[in-house]
Parts: C-alpha cells; sequence; structure tokens
C-alpha cells in the first residue's frame, strides 16, 4: 500500500542521530534510553570489550526505578552482593564495632543493591547491544560544533557527523577537555587519596567488609562472596592532590607505600599486593562541579558531569538517573531545548547528593583523634548511622513518565 499526503514526511523521516562516548555504566544506560526513543546510536569506547570486574557499587532510591523500568533489575536482584557485616578495628586491629553493612550505607535491605560493577556493566551491555552501534577500541579525537551537527573524528580514522554528542566517559572525561576546557576548572579536591586493587584471600573473610583506621588513614578488606580473592581499599587524607605522582604507575605505588609506612594490622600484606597487583586503581577523591552540563549539541552525563565521589556511595545511581533523564529531556524537542531540559530537571537531584559530603568530612574516614573517637563512640552506640533529615539525598527525584516519541529538531 502506497501512502501519500502530510503524514508520509513523518514517517520516513531520517531518525536523529547521537553518539555517546564511554560505554562503562551511564554510556549504556544512556544508548537504551535514545534508542527507545527513536535516536540512532553510536557508543565508543576506548577499552576492547565492556570492562568487567572492579569494586562493587551501589544503586539507591531513585536509581533502582531507573533498573526496574530498563527491565534489568531481576538480573541485577540475582547479582546482589549480600555482605552480612562490616566490621570497624583500631590502630592495634581491635575490634571498635561490627554491624550492619546497610547501617554504614544508609541503604534499604530488600530494595537498593549492591552488585559487582562487571554485572552492572554485563547487564546494561546485554540490554542494548542489539539495538545499538558499539565501537571499541576507539575513542573521540576531535569534535567540531556546527549548526545541524556535530563533526566527529575517531583516533582509529574516518569521520561522522551526529545531532548530539554526550561524553560518558567518566571523571577524567576526554570529551569535557575538549568542550569545556581542562579538568582542573571543575573538580573540587575532597581532601583524600585512594588506592583499589585484588589479592588473595588469605584472610577468611566471606560475606563482609573489615577496615582498619587511623586518623587520616583507613585500610579494608571487602570479601564480596566466597571468592578466593578480596578487594582492598587503601585510603589517606592529604592537603593537597598529588598531581605528579599519579602520572606514573610507580610514583602511584610509592605514594600509597609511604601514605601507609608504620602502619599494623594487614596493611604490610596488602602494601606487598599492592606492589605486585595488575589491577591497580589510584586516584584523588573529587568532584566535578560544573555551571553548565552541555554546550550547543554537546553533553555530558554521568561522573563526566558530575562525579559525587565514592565517598557519596552515589555515582552510580547519578549516572543511571541522568541518562534516563537525559534521553527523555530530549525526546520530542530539539537538542539544544532538550538538553537544558535535562539539566533543568536533574541538577537539584544532583547537589543534593553532592552535597553530602564536603572536603575532609567523611564520616568513615576521620583525619584527626576526636573525630575518630567520636566516630568510633557513635558507632559502638548506635545500630544505623545517623539519618539525613527529610527525603534521603538518593531518593530526592521521582522520575517523571517521558512519553516514548521521536525526536524533532
Amino acid at each position: 500500500m502506497t501512502h501519500t499526503g502530510p503524514s508520509t514526511s513523518t514517517r520516513t523521516r531520517t531518525p536523529r542521530t547521537a553518539l555517546i562516548s564511554g560505554a562503562s555504566v551511564a554510556g549504556p544506560a544512556l544508548a537504551f534510553w535514545l534508542s527507545r526513543r527513536g535516536y540512532e546510536v553510536t557508543v565508543v569506547e576506548k577499552a576492547d570489550a565492556p570492562r568487567a570486574g572492579g569494586y562493587p557499587v551501589d544503586i539507591r532510591g531513585t536509581a533502582v526505578e531507573v533498573v526496574r523500568r530498563m527491565g534489568i533489575l531481576p538480573r541485577l536482584r540475582d547479582a546482589h552482593v549480600d555482605s552480612r557485616r562490616f566490621t570497624f578495628l583500631d590502630g592495634d586491629g581491635g575490634e571498635v564495632a561490627s554491624i550492619s553493612p546497610h547501617s554504614v550505607a544508609g541503604s534499604a535491605a530488600g530494595r537498593d543493591l549492591e552488585v559487582r560493577r562487571g554485572d552492572l556493566t554485563d547487564a546494561l551491555y546485554a540490554a542494548v547491544r542489539d539495538d545499538v552501534e558499539f565501537l571499541f577500541d576507539d575513542s573521540v579525537d576531535t569534535l567540531d560544533q556546527g549548526a545541524h551537527g556535530v563533526d566527529v573524528t575517531f583516533r582509529a580514522g574516518g569521520g561522522r557527523t551526529y545531532d548530539v554528542v554526550v561524553g560518558a566517559d567518566g571523571m577524567h572525561s576526554r570529551t569535557r577537555e575538549l568542550v569545556f576546557g581542562p579538568e582542573e576548572r571543575f573538580r573540587r579536591y575532597l581532601g583524600y587519596c585512594f588506592a583499589v586493587f585484588t589479592l588473595r584471600n588469605t584472610f577468611g573473610l566471606s560475606h563482609e567488609i573489615t577496615m582498619w583506621n587511623t586518623p587520616g588513614r583507613a585500610a579494608a578488606l571487602y570479601a564480596v562472596a566466597d571468592d578466593d580473592v578480596v578487594h582492598a581499599f587503601l585510603n589517606f587524607a592529604r592537603p593537597e592532590p598529588p598531581r605528579a605522582a599519579l602520572r606514573h604507575p610507580d610514583a602511584q605505588r610509592e605514594l600509597v607505600a609511604s601514605a601507609f609506612a608504620g602502619a599494623g594490622w594487614e596493611v604490610p600484606r596488602m602494601l606487598t599486593a599492592l606492589s605486585e597487583a595488575d589491577d591497580l586503581f589510584v586516584d584523588v577523591v573529587g568532584q566535578i562541579r560544573m555551571p553548565r552540563w552541555s554546550s550547543g549539541r554537546v553533553a555530558l552525563v554521568g561522573d563526566a558531569a558530575y562525579a559525587p565521589s565514592f565517598l557519596t556511595g552515589q555515582g552510580t545511581s547519578l549516572a543511571l538517573v541522568g541518562a534516563y533523564m537525559m534521553a527523555g529531556s530530549l525526546a520530542g524537542r530539539g537538542v539544544v531545548e532538550g538538553l537544558a531540559a535535562y539539566e533543568r530537571g536533574t541538577r537539584a537531584f544532583v547537589t543534593a547528593n553532592q552535597d553530602q559530603i564536603r572536603e575532609g568530612d567523611a564520616t568513615l574516614f576521620p583525619t584527626t583523634e576526636q573525630a575518630l573517637e567520636r566516630r568510633n563512640t557513635m558507632l559502638r552506640n548506635l545500630t544505623t548511622m545517623p539519618p539525613a533529615s527529610g527525603r534521603p539525598a538518593h531518593s530526592a527525584l521521582v522520575l517523571p513518565e517521558f512519553t516514548a516519541v521521536e525526536p524533532v529538531g
């Protein structure tokens, strides 16, 4: 049957195109929602495959509703990490308190989720891989905005033009640097550095977290299950970010080793493992705070736009919620108008979560003897961390119901 009349052009209109840089959490989540709003989506990722492994991450509050609407909640519930206790130790290795991990994290048992990062990225990739083009082992080289699109060249060669380009490429975003300028303009240092890696589980730990503290230093071992490996975490206070040391792997190892020189408990064994770890990640604890998340047809989502730091436990949740809000805001609107609507609808939620922590203010990582004793007293006397007043920050946004219509403009 041949169709004629005004409706023909609507039905045959070329779909809008989107390029997303980054295939961790925000990128595939945004690709999922954009593809359902009528976009043809390409995701470019510098790694050669979806990234496996990684430290467990939290999915809380509003973000749980996002993954439910994506249809992956049952899979993530099956992958939920069942941590049963969080034990705090003093500088001599003696027990201070042993409490429920939910009491520390402020999460709701039976609702909020904690999953291995790789399990989440696998679920996101499986949900979107048949509808979206993925370019692995590649990245954006240049961006050039015009009135009707963004011309992109890739490091592997070639170029394309897209209606919208989104940086979902993490705290150290290349997209943000290309369009908005150096990271230093937007990063707020929170006074700590950290290292994460894995090592053999020779500690007899199972489904639990054990953390040792002295003022300004924390060392934790996290046994996600009955695995033969545990996640190691080392966190230490430092007045200024050690930018030079972070550029070289050997300097990173020396930085962490010197910060924990003379430490007790299992820290010497952890430092030995750190010296040999092939999955070591060292970075500063910081947030990304930007006055705007878009410029023309280029926008940022997740940590690239508003990393809240792991101290809030909300980085993954903000990425999932931000992706949902961006895609829904673009539906039925022009690109620039849609990106502005995304920011209007999401910024207050982001700010509420970022504002949970200030420099040197992490409850779990006191920097003075007095603050450490106050925290230990609280842990001994309370079954839960003091609740925030009003609606929890992780649930401060009620997801709108966006209509799945074809994008315009």
